[in-house]
């Protein structure tokens, strides 16, 4: 608990996690949300960058003790998979988010060995659906899929029964709900707005939350 506090905290430092609820974002999607998460910022941002690294190796070493590679997606997760492995002494590769179009056609760069036992190193989860694609090429390709490690999470329900249908383990270094929290403590936003956010956390196809001033 603590640590997702620290992280939230450095999240919201930088703006790599961004609250805007009166006026919402538009995700790819069409979905609007009055959150924005670019977790690549933690790389220019060497202390927090710090932080989450080490958080990363940690929540590796404490939930996958046997984890013999890593693999990070595309693209967001790359950096951070090397990094970690660097800090573990581990091989990573990552996936790409289709295979090439050129050369050996890959999909999965760097090597991986049929039954080798593999954690997922991504940024972001929020419906699960991008990280299940690289855990699925993944376990088609052989890899024994031991989990994911991520750096922040919405916890949203459809990400949460997906990543349980799929029997895939998910550890965040922090989560929604602690980022709006440590958010409205530091005037990021009003406290009043915590209940608006989890609104759409818990149902972000409902824009109800919207006009709850």
């Amino acid at each position: 608990m603590e640590n997702e506090r620290k992280i939230a905290e450095d999240l919201l430092a930088i703006q790599a996690v961004f609250f805007r609820p009166e006026q919402p974002f538009i995700w790819a999607s069409g979905i609007k949300s009055p959150v924005y998460t670019d977790n690549r910022l933690t790389l220019t941002a060497p202390a927090v960058r710090d932080d989450v690294e080490n958080g990363l190796a940690a929540l590796v070493k404490e939930h996958f003790p046997d984890v013999e590679v890593l693999m990070g997606t595309s693209t967001a997760g790359i950096a951070h998979a090397a990094i970690v492995g660097h800090m573990l002494k581990l091989p990573m590769g990552y996936v790409r988010s289709g295979s090439k179009d050129h050369g050996r056609q890959n999909q999965i760069e760097g090597r991986l060995e049929p039954g080798q036992k593999t954690v997922v190193v991504e940024d972001l989860i929020s419906t699960g659906g991008s990280v299940l694609e690289v855990v699925n090429v993944l376990r088609e390709a052989g890899a024994e899929v031991l989990g994911i490690v991520s750096i922040f999470t919405y916890r949203m329900k459809k990400g949460l029964e997906r990543l349980a249908e799929a029997n895939v383990k998910n550890y965040s270094l922090t989560n929604f709900d602690a980022v709006a929290e440590v958010a409205a403590e530091q005037g990021y936003i009003r406290a009043e707005d915590v209940a608006r956010l989890k609104a759409f956390r818990d149902n972000p196809s409902d824009e109800s939350w919207i006009s709850c001033n």
